[in-house]
């Protein structure tokens, strides 16, 4: 397969993904099914065609296949029926409707169903060949993301890593493609993006998920001290030093390092580590005996570092070992998309700790909460969602709870935002807001705004909002 997989996969996975790619074809129209057939063997994959739902749903019972195409007109049924079956047993695979009969009411209809794309015959069969690759795609990275999350979630708790934005997937697709290399990484965020959760992320998707993951923060030990918590020490290497104590190289030997707040590190203690970066070994202090260590740097910061090294506080040379595999994460008021779905999530975390039933957050809480800047990102959105859950009465959480204390009004640098961009921002929230709460559902969302659906229809088209995107609102970006 041309596409990313970490070195952890087994083997029948790597084999899997090196052979061609399975398509079933379900259409009852014989010289249709033959032109497509042909089409799709000439672009390498290996295609199996059928006329009708039932030897569709017998060979998809018994193979795997990677993506379908299926017409929408079948005799005795009709695609997006046969699309919900086959999604029954297999739901993450991407299926494609083909129709002649082609409208807005029902394109919209296929795609809120769980179609991932829908062509009108006659069709351009370089957009067909397009649209397959863009759905095999998906599926490779939808399984890269649920082997991640079930990663995630058995060392770590964490169920619920990824968002629906399109910021956060391509977060966790750089991570991926990091995990199959062997280099540095540096993790750009501002604070509460969830830096570390994607370094530990990184490391379970590596070669090195089995040996230690060190997260250490830089900016929280004085300096005299770091030599010592890095390299360790020989008992009487300094006054205090009644024992020998491994520094956390030694203890992150063929695992992952995660240096937290690497901007914080002192120049002396900068140029040392440079030294181990490039020599891989050390002597710990009071020590006369060399140790050899393999361990990965994974480095975190919400500094920009080359702004530090332009001002002399960051080590050129070092910044070039750290900075090899560069990921930024975005805050959270670049990916509000995912508020709905992370405040969802915080409120039954915190109703499982508090022992309560989950409560809902009413219109205008949810409203409060897209039309805030967070500056604190994902966790000032959790202690919010944490204080809610704690003083609300009741089973909704209304806006009197939310941000009671914050201005919520004002762009980041504290100015009133020119009024064309503050309305558009407004309806894209807003428009999220209602997709959010009808789980994209057109037509009830138009008749709560008090549209027209195909008004509505124009404002997710003037917003390239998809409502298909709220259908399942399970996954969530962590903390």
């Amino acid at each position: 397969m041309k596409g990313i997989l970490s070195k952890n996969l087994s083997s029948t996975e790597k084999m899997k993904d090196c052979m061609p790619k399975k398509i079933l074809i379900v259409d009852d129209d014989e010289n249709m099914l033959q032109v497509l057939k042909f089409r799709i063997e000439e672009e390498g994959y290996e295609p199996v065609a059928v006329t009708n739902a039932k030897q569709a749903l017998r060979l998809s019972s018994r193979d795997v296949f990677d993506l379908a195409l299926v017409d929408l007109r079948l005799v005795g049924t009709n695609g997006i029926d046969l699309m919900k079956e086959l999604h029954s047993s297999v739901p993450e695979m991407p299926v494609i409707i083909l129709t002649a009969y082609g409208t807005i009411e029902t394109a919209v209809q296929a795609m809120q169903q769980g179609a991932y794309s829908y062509l009108t015959k006659p069709f351009d069969y370089h957009d067909l060949i397009f649209q397959i690759r863009k759905g095999l795609e998906k599926n490779r990275l939808t399984r890269e993301v649920q082997r991640l999350r079930a990663l995630v979630g058995e060392n770590y708790g964490f169920n619920n890593i990824i968002g629906k934005s399109k910021a956060m997937r391509i977060v966790m697709e750089q991570v991926v493609r990091a995990a199959e290399t062997d280099s540095n990484v540096c993790i750009y965020g501002e604070s509460g993006t969830g830096k570390e959760l994607i370094a530990k992320s990184l490391h379970l998707l590596s070669s090195r998920k089995d040996k230690n993951f060190v997260a250490i923060n830089c900016g929280a030990i004085p300096e005299k001290l770091f030599e010592g918590e890095l390299f360790g020490y020989k008992r009487g290497a300094f006054t205090g030093a009644i024992k020998d104590k491994r520094g956390y190289f030694s203890q992150a030997d063929k695992g992952s390092l995660f240096l937290d707040e690497i901007a914080e590190l002192p120049e002396s203690v900068q140029v040392k580590l440079l030294r181990v970066l490039q020599e891989h070994s050390f002597y710990p202090l009071g020590s006369e005996h060399l140790m050899k260590v393999d361990v990965r740097i994974i480095a975190a910061t919400n500094a920009d570092l080359e702004d530090k090294v332009r001002n002399g506080t960051f080590r050129e040379d070092l910044y070039y070992r750290v900075h090899i595999i560069p990921i930024y994460i975005p805050p959270l008021r670049d990916r509000k998309d995912d508020i709905p779905l992370l405040s969802e999530h915080f409120i039954k975390k915190h109703a499982k700790r508090m022992k309560r039933e989950p409560k809902e957050l009413s219109a205008a809480a949810l409203q409060k909460l897209l039309s805030y800047s967070w500056p604190g990102n994902v966790r000032e959105l959790e202690n919010t969602i944490e204080y809610a859950m704690a003083m609300s009465v009741g089973h909704v959480i209304n806006d009197d709870l939310v941000l009671h204390n914050r201005r919520t009004h004002v762009t980041d640098k504290g100015k009133i935002k020119p009024l064309k961009d503050a309305r558009a921002e407004f309806e894209k929230d807003y428009l999220n807001t209602v997709l959010s709460m009808t789980r994209g559902n057109v037509t009830e969302a138009a008749k709560l705004t008090g549209k027209y659906r195909s008004d509505f229809y124009g404002l997710l088209k003037r917003y390239n909002i998809q409502p298909a995107d709220f259908k399942n609102a399970n996954n969530v970006p962590g903390s």
